[in-house]
């Protein structure tokens, strides 16, 4: 039984960026803060000398559970460092975190999420973590997996339709957030009732959406990597089927999706680079006149900077042809002349077969429908 609870706590603190159980120490392993956590920051300006006249900045990141991280400021003299376990306000009471970020890159940080340091809202630094302090932190941490198995039997009972994620116990053991998804409006104000007479702690719901709920539990993509947006990914940047088109990929949305149902973060990664290489590309709704008959568009791979053609009379072979003869073909048009043949030109010619290899089946229906 004893092995059991400590997998069970084991399993808990991968969440908060750790390898292992922490013990009661101040401190976490430089290793175990950065081997495996999940969007993890990088001081690079950590090995900076600054100068004699530098005052030190007095906000620091600090991380709980999953991707929630907050900004808070030190009041006093204590100097705090990377992987450091501290109490810090909390709404209501203290929660613990683990410093993330400190100085100049805490700094540039809170300025790339539009947070003001000057404010006078920012939560407080109360000090470095004390043993009882990390020995309830560690029965909180604990609780987390028997709490959410029970609080998703009771919103079954109250016949809820809302999908629970994940809970978060606050440091000091006296509050539980509860993260969950739903498609409309939910009244729960009987659930938290009933969770906070079985769970004796107050009780906090917030709403996340599918690629937030993603982001928390985690899961291996169809690339066989880690998901994006749990390992690294922290802005959310609109992901819209222009980029998928752009890339010349077929519209199935089954291919386009990614775990959380919506449209693939990494559908954006290479768009930039895609919409700058098609612009040394012709029009694909040119016609190239041949002697032998009309080539029509069918397929372009942007980084060979070659173009697919067929005759349009036959679709049994295809060929390849670098975009510069391409516009040296579209030119002789223009001037009113033809190539006597596409072969002339090719690089590479290959029959219907080779080419459903090469596009995909799903693309060349619209060729058997002709």
């Amino acid at each position: 039984m004893e092995e059991i609870n400590n997998k069970n706590i084991e399993d808990c603190f991968l969440t908060r960026g750790c390898c292992r159980p922490i013990n009661t120490n101040q401190k976490v392993d430089e290793s175990t803060l950065h081997k495996c956590s999940k969007l993890n920051s990088y001081n690079w300006l950590e090995n900076i000398e600054q100068p004699e006249s530098y005052k030190p900045f007095d906000c620091i990141e600090v991380r709980f559970k999953n991707s929630r991280k907050d900004f808070f400021r030190i009041t006093d003299d204590i100097e705090y460092y990377e992987g450091d376990i501290i109490a810090v306000e909390g709404v209501p009471g203290h929660d613990i975190g683990i410093v993330s970020l400190t100085g100049e890159t805490a700094r540039l940080q809170m300025a790339k999420k539009n947070i003001n340091p000057a404010i006078d809202n920012i939560k407080k630094v109360y000090r470095k973590a004390k043993t009882t302090d990390i020995e309830k932190w560690i029965v909180a941490v604990d609780n987390e997996g028997k709490t959410m198995e029970k609080a998703k039997k009771i919103a079954f009972e109250h016949k809820l339709n809302l999908k629970l994620n994940d809970v978060e116990y606050q440091g000091d053991n006296t509050k539980a957030v509860f993260y969950y998804t739903a498609d409309d409006r939910v009244d729960f104000r009987t659930l938290i009732k009933t969770l906070a007479e079985e769970f004796k702690v107050r009780i906090e719901m917030k709403q996340i959406g599918v690629r937030q709920e993603a982001s928390r539990l985690g899961g291996i993509g169809v690339c066989g990597r880690e998901l994006c947006c749990s390992s690294w990914l922290t802005n959310f940047k609109s992901v819209s089927t222009n980029a998928a088109r752009v890339q010349q990929l077929s519209m199935n949305p089954q291919k386009l999706a990614g775990q959380c149902s919506k449209l693939k973060c990494c559908l954006n990664f290479e768009s930039d680079s895609y919409i700058d290489a098609l612009k040394e590309f012709p029009s694909s709704d040119f016609v190239l006149r041949t002697t032998k008959g009309d080539g029509v568009f069918n397929k372009m791979d942007v980084y060979k900077k070659t173009m697919w053609y067929n005759y349009a009379n036959d679709y049994s072979s295809f060929f390849e042809i670098p975009i510069d003869k391409v516009k040296e073909i579209i030119k002789i048009n223009e001037k009113g002349g033809k190539i006597p043949k596409l072969d002339d030109y090719t690089v590479k010619k290959e029959t219907k077969k080779d080419f459903e290899n090469f596009i995909g089946q799903d693309d060349l229906t619209r060729f058997d429908n002709k």
